[in-house]
């Protein structure tokens, strides 16, 4: 497993990569933007990004998970209440969501 966090600093926020070399499969964290930094290291590694999580809904000048979706179709993810004007999987509380040695559980904090 290989985790990266990609840091922009002037809007002080971070968005993560997870990445199963032994699956090919990767996840992104609360996706920046500029979304031409996950696909380089997708492609460095081989990977395929399936998995877009979102802890809470970013404003769109700041968030790319439509964009990351429409390239590389991979799933958007949220909380089970969230609800959206675009297609998502909803994850439980507790829910886990597995492959290779990449095991990620949610944990729902509202508020």
């Amino acid at each position: 497993m290989i985790v990266k966090q990609f840091y922009l600093s002037c809007l002080a926020h971070a968005s993560y990569m997870i990445g199963d070399n032994k699956t090919s499969t990767a996840v992104v964290v609360d996706p920046q933007r500029d979304i031409e930094q996950y696909l380089q290291e997708a492609r460095r590694h081989d990977w395929k990004i399936r998995y877009v999580f979102l802890t809470h809904f970013h404003a769109d000048f700041l968030a790319g998970h439509l964009e990351l979706q429409r390239q590389t179709g991979a799933e958007i993810c949220l909380g089970a209440k969230a609800k959206t004007d675009f297609p998502i999987r909803n994850f439980r509380d507790q829910e886990v969501l597995e492959f290779g040695s990449v095991r990620i559980q949610v944990l729902e904090t509202p508020g």
